[in-house]
């Protein structure tokens, strides 16, 4: 369910959050809206937390490759700083900050900023990540997104660990989780159960080779003929 605002007053700031779980698309959310308040005009920054350098250290990437620029910090308090003439700040990973972050949010919102967080809502063990459940209560917009379950297809909301790791930030990819419906949800460890994932193919080449066939059995007649 999306649950952008559309009609509050730019004079006054607020909080969105956009959650789930991996491959959800959450990154993907977060990335589009700031796109659309740069379009707009809007001052934008993307922050990210320096721990996660999956795919760069300069761009905040979703899984699908989406990118925008954005700064490494390795602090919530390090935000206020760099974000002073923003009128919109993006955070990115906000699972992997201290509880500070939540008077930062509080503090970017109460002084005019439109502040949009993406973060996992929930652990490999399914429960509450860290400032993320505080974040959800004072925001004034809540996005849930799910991603589709790798082992039954359906709505998936949990992230399965599928490697032997038992810290709680473990920051991977396709490698080290697997999206999970709850009736498929085996924490804190399981064995991978997806498929690989296959490349889209192009229907219109899937087409060629019966073309070319009807083609050539067309020129065959009209020999005959």
């Amino acid at each position: 369910m999306m649950n952008e605002p559309s009609l509050t007053p730019r004079e006054f700031g607020w909080i969105e959050v956009v959650c789930g779980g991996m491959f959800s698309g959450k990154t993907e959310e977060l990335i589009r809206r700031a796109k659309r308040a740069h379009i707009a005009g809007q001052h934008v920054v993307v922050v990210k937390p320096a721990l996660d350098k999956r795919y760069s250290e300069t761009e905040v990437v979703s899984h699908n490759e989406t990118a925008l620029p954005s700064i490494l910090v390795d602090t919530a308090d390090q935000i206020v700083l760099l974000t002073g003439n923003a009128k919109v700040v993006c955070i990115d990973e906000a699972q992997f900050f201290d509880d500070r972050v939540i008077e930062v949010a509080n503090s970017l919102a109460n002084d005019g900023k439109r502040v949009i967080i993406a973060g996992l809502d929930m652990d490999f063990e399914g429960n509450p990540f860290g400032p993320m459940p505080y974040l959800l209560a004072i925001a004034e917009y809540v996005t849930k997104l799910h991603a589709v379950c790798a082992e039954s297809g359906s709505m998936a909301h949990y992230s399965q660990r599928v490697v032997e790791k038992e810290d709680q930030v473990l920051v991977g990819e396709y490698d080290a989780y697997e999206p999970r419906a709850r009736h498929c949800f085996r924490p804190p460890v399981d064995r991978r159960r997806g498929r690989p994932i296959k490349p889209f193919f192009n229907p219109e080449a899937e087409k060629a080779p019966e073309n070319t066939a009807e083609k050539t059995k067309e020129e065959f007649n009209s020999e005959k003929i």
